[in-house]
Protein backbone atom coordinates (compact mmCIF):
# COMPACT_ATOMS: atom_id res chain seq x y z
CA UNK A 1 0.00 0.00 0.00
CA UNK A 2 1.13 3.56 -0.46
CA UNK A 3 1.34 5.87 2.04
CA UNK A 4 0.26 9.40 1.61
CA UNK A 5 3.58 11.24 1.69
CA UNK A 6 4.54 8.78 -0.64
CA UNK A 7 1.96 9.75 -2.83
CA UNK A 8 2.29 13.79 -2.41
CA UNK A 9 5.86 13.60 -2.45
CA UNK A 10 6.19 11.83 -6.17
CA UNK A 11 2.85 13.92 -7.66
CA UNK A 12 5.52 16.81 -6.29
CA UNK A 13 8.03 15.71 -8.43
CA UNK A 14 6.04 14.47 -11.40
CA UNK A 15 4.21 18.20 -11.40
CA UNK A 16 8.12 19.57 -11.25
CA UNK A 17 8.62 17.45 -14.60
CA UNK A 18 5.40 18.90 -16.22
CA UNK A 19 6.91 22.46 -15.11
CA UNK A 20 10.21 21.72 -17.03
CA UNK A 21 8.66 20.62 -19.85
CA UNK A 22 6.57 23.82 -20.09
CA UNK A 23 9.22 26.12 -19.96
CA UNK A 24 11.12 24.32 -22.57
CA UNK A 25 8.30 24.82 -25.06
CA UNK A 26 7.89 28.68 -23.53
CA UNK A 27 11.93 29.30 -24.38
CA UNK A 28 11.72 27.83 -27.94
CA UNK A 29 7.66 26.79 -29.12
CA UNK A 30 9.05 26.38 -32.72
CA UNK A 31 11.98 23.65 -31.86
CA UNK A 32 9.65 22.00 -29.05
CA UNK A 33 7.12 21.19 -31.98
CA UNK A 34 9.80 19.95 -34.32
CA UNK A 35 11.35 17.59 -31.08
CA UNK A 36 7.69 15.93 -30.76
CA UNK A 37 8.08 14.65 -34.26
CA UNK A 38 11.92 13.17 -33.57
CA UNK A 39 10.55 9.63 -34.25
CA UNK A 40 10.41 8.89 -38.03
CA UNK A 41 11.52 12.33 -38.56
CA UNK A 42 14.81 13.80 -39.12
CA UNK A 43 13.92 16.93 -39.58
CA UNK A 44 14.96 18.00 -35.78
CA UNK A 45 18.33 16.20 -35.48
CA UNK A 46 19.41 17.87 -39.00
CA UNK A 47 18.39 21.34 -38.08
CA UNK A 48 19.37 21.63 -34.29
CA UNK A 49 22.14 19.69 -33.78
CA UNK A 50 24.17 22.33 -35.83
CA UNK A 51 23.22 25.40 -33.32
CA UNK A 52 23.84 22.92 -30.36
CA UNK A 53 26.00 24.77 -27.53
CA UNK A 54 27.57 23.18 -25.08
CA UNK A 55 24.68 24.33 -22.22
CA UNK A 56 21.40 24.43 -23.71
CA UNK A 57 18.65 25.59 -21.72
CA UNK A 58 16.16 23.89 -23.95
CA UNK A 59 18.08 20.83 -23.62
CA UNK A 60 18.53 21.48 -19.83
CA UNK A 61 15.13 21.59 -18.97
CA UNK A 62 13.55 18.64 -20.86
CA UNK A 63 16.79 16.65 -19.23
CA UNK A 64 15.35 17.62 -15.66
CA UNK A 65 11.57 16.08 -16.45
CA UNK A 66 13.88 13.09 -17.73
CA UNK A 67 16.04 12.71 -14.37
CA UNK A 68 12.32 13.38 -12.61
CA UNK A 69 10.15 10.69 -14.25
CA UNK A 70 13.09 8.28 -14.85
CA UNK A 71 13.88 8.26 -11.04
CA UNK A 72 9.78 8.15 -10.48
CA UNK A 73 10.08 5.16 -13.04
CA UNK A 74 13.02 3.33 -11.00
CA UNK A 75 11.62 3.68 -7.49
CA UNK A 76 8.58 1.85 -8.99
CA UNK A 77 9.85 -0.95 -11.10
CA UNK A 78 12.48 -1.73 -8.46
CA UNK A 79 9.65 -1.92 -5.88
CA UNK A 80 7.27 -3.69 -8.13
CA UNK A 81 9.88 -6.13 -9.48
CA UNK A 82 13.06 -6.76 -6.97
CA UNK A 83 11.80 -5.65 -3.31
CA UNK A 84 9.46 -3.43 -2.12
CA UNK A 85 10.89 0.27 -1.37
CA UNK A 86 9.75 2.27 1.80
CA UNK A 87 9.67 5.71 0.44
CA UNK A 88 12.11 7.97 1.98
CA UNK A 89 12.57 11.64 0.78
CA UNK A 90 16.38 11.34 1.10
CA UNK A 91 16.71 8.32 -0.81
CA UNK A 92 14.76 9.74 -3.39
CA UNK A 93 16.48 12.64 -3.98
CA UNK A 94 19.96 10.68 -3.94
CA UNK A 95 18.20 8.13 -6.49
CA UNK A 96 17.41 11.59 -8.31
CA UNK A 97 21.37 12.98 -8.13
CA UNK A 98 22.81 9.69 -8.93
CA UNK A 99 20.50 9.60 -12.26
CA UNK A 100 21.33 13.03 -13.29
CA UNK A 101 25.05 12.48 -12.29
CA UNK A 102 25.65 9.36 -14.39
CA UNK A 103 24.09 10.74 -17.63
CA UNK A 104 26.29 14.55 -17.21
CA UNK A 105 28.87 12.86 -16.38
CA UNK A 106 28.35 10.07 -19.55
CA UNK A 107 28.26 12.72 -21.78
CA UNK A 108 31.52 15.01 -20.20
CA UNK A 109 33.28 12.11 -20.34
CA UNK A 110 32.47 11.41 -23.94
CA UNK A 111 32.77 14.79 -25.07
CA UNK A 112 36.54 14.61 -23.46
CA UNK A 113 36.99 11.47 -25.55
CA UNK A 114 35.97 13.27 -28.51
CA UNK A 115 38.21 16.24 -27.96
CA UNK A 116 40.96 14.06 -26.81
CA UNK A 117 40.94 12.17 -30.14
CA UNK A 118 39.74 15.54 -32.15
CA UNK A 119 36.66 14.09 -33.49
CA UNK A 120 34.70 16.69 -31.30
CA UNK A 121 32.36 17.38 -34.64
CA UNK A 122 31.74 13.71 -34.42
CA UNK A 123 30.85 13.11 -31.06
CA UNK A 124 28.94 16.57 -30.73
CA UNK A 125 26.18 15.04 -33.12
CA UNK A 126 26.46 11.80 -32.00
CA UNK A 127 26.07 12.97 -28.45
CA UNK A 128 23.12 15.27 -29.85
CA UNK A 129 21.29 12.58 -31.48
CA UNK A 130 21.57 10.33 -28.16
CA UNK A 131 20.48 13.09 -25.66
CA UNK A 132 17.64 14.18 -28.10
CA UNK A 133 16.26 10.24 -27.97
CA UNK A 134 16.76 10.02 -24.12
CA UNK A 135 15.02 13.51 -23.36
CA UNK A 136 11.86 11.86 -25.71
CA UNK A 137 11.54 9.09 -23.20
CA UNK A 138 10.99 11.38 -20.37
CA UNK A 139 7.60 12.27 -21.87
CA UNK A 140 6.98 8.41 -22.40
CA UNK A 141 7.93 8.30 -18.34
CA UNK A 142 5.61 10.96 -17.44
CA UNK A 143 2.32 9.45 -18.21
CA UNK A 144 3.50 5.90 -16.92
CA UNK A 145 4.01 7.58 -13.61
CA UNK A 146 0.94 9.01 -13.32
CA UNK A 147 -0.55 5.48 -14.09
CA UNK A 148 1.69 3.88 -11.82
CA UNK A 149 0.64 6.41 -9.26
CA UNK A 150 -2.76 6.25 -9.44
CA UNK A 151 -3.52 2.97 -10.34
CA UNK A 152 -2.38 -0.35 -8.46
CA UNK A 153 -3.64 -3.25 -10.29
CA UNK A 154 -1.84 -3.20 -13.78
CA UNK A 155 1.76 -1.62 -12.13
CA UNK A 156 3.63 -5.10 -13.78
CA UNK A 157 2.24 -4.15 -17.38
CA UNK A 158 2.43 -0.39 -16.96
CA UNK A 159 6.21 -1.06 -16.20
CA UNK A 160 6.69 -3.79 -18.78
CA UNK A 161 5.02 -1.76 -22.08
CA UNK A 162 6.80 1.57 -20.85
CA UNK A 163 10.33 0.09 -20.74
CA UNK A 164 9.32 -1.31 -24.03
CA UNK A 165 8.58 1.74 -25.68
CA UNK A 166 11.70 3.44 -24.25
CA UNK A 167 13.95 0.88 -25.39
CA UNK A 168 12.42 0.66 -28.95
CA UNK A 169 12.82 4.81 -29.33
CA UNK A 170 16.58 4.48 -27.85
CA UNK A 171 16.89 1.89 -30.13
CA UNK A 172 16.04 3.92 -33.34
CA UNK A 173 17.70 6.90 -31.75
CA UNK A 174 20.94 3.86 -31.60
CA UNK A 175 19.94 2.88 -35.78
CA UNK A 176 20.10 6.43 -36.83
CA UNK A 177 23.87 7.45 -35.21
CA UNK A 178 24.82 3.60 -36.18
CA UNK A 179 23.71 4.50 -39.66
CA UNK A 180 25.16 8.29 -40.14
CA UNK A 181 28.77 6.63 -38.64
CA UNK A 182 28.62 3.68 -40.10
CA UNK A 183 31.47 4.19 -42.41
CA UNK A 184 33.81 5.20 -39.42
CA UNK A 185 32.15 2.42 -37.23
CA UNK A 186 33.35 -0.38 -39.52
CA UNK A 187 37.16 -0.38 -39.00
CA UNK A 188 37.16 0.18 -35.85
CA UNK A 189 34.24 -2.41 -34.82
CA UNK A 190 36.36 -3.53 -31.67
CA UNK A 191 36.75 0.53 -29.95
CA UNK A 192 33.12 0.67 -30.37
CA UNK A 193 32.32 -2.26 -28.64
CA UNK A 194 34.46 -1.62 -26.27
CA UNK A 195 33.15 1.92 -25.95
CA UNK A 196 29.42 0.33 -25.63
CA UNK A 197 30.33 -1.55 -22.44
CA UNK A 198 32.33 1.10 -20.93
CA UNK A 199 30.34 4.33 -21.21
CA UNK A 200 26.80 2.40 -22.45
CA UNK A 201 25.97 -0.29 -20.43
CA UNK A 202 28.50 0.13 -17.51
CA UNK A 203 27.11 2.98 -15.41
CA UNK A 204 23.13 1.77 -15.45
CA UNK A 205 24.80 -1.47 -14.18
CA UNK A 206 26.64 0.77 -11.34
CA UNK A 207 22.94 2.42 -10.87
CA UNK A 208 21.61 -0.79 -10.47
CA UNK A 209 23.95 -1.95 -7.60
CA UNK A 210 24.03 1.37 -5.67
CA UNK A 211 19.74 0.69 -4.95
CA UNK A 212 20.29 -2.75 -4.62
CA UNK A 213 22.90 -2.10 -1.93
CA UNK A 214 21.06 0.80 -0.52
CA UNK A 215 17.92 -1.64 0.37
CA UNK A 216 20.12 -4.09 1.28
Amino acid sequence: MRNFITYEWFTVFTILGIVAITIAKYLNTLRFNDFLSVIGNSKYLKIYSKDQKFIDPFDGFLFLNLAFSGSIFLYFSYSTFISPLAFELVFFLKLFFAVAVIVIIKTLLERLIGSLFEIDSIVDGYLFQKITFLNYSGFILLPANLLLLYTSNYSKIIIIVSFSLICLINLIGFATSFKNYQKIINPNYFYFLLYLCALEIAPYVLLYKVIREYNA
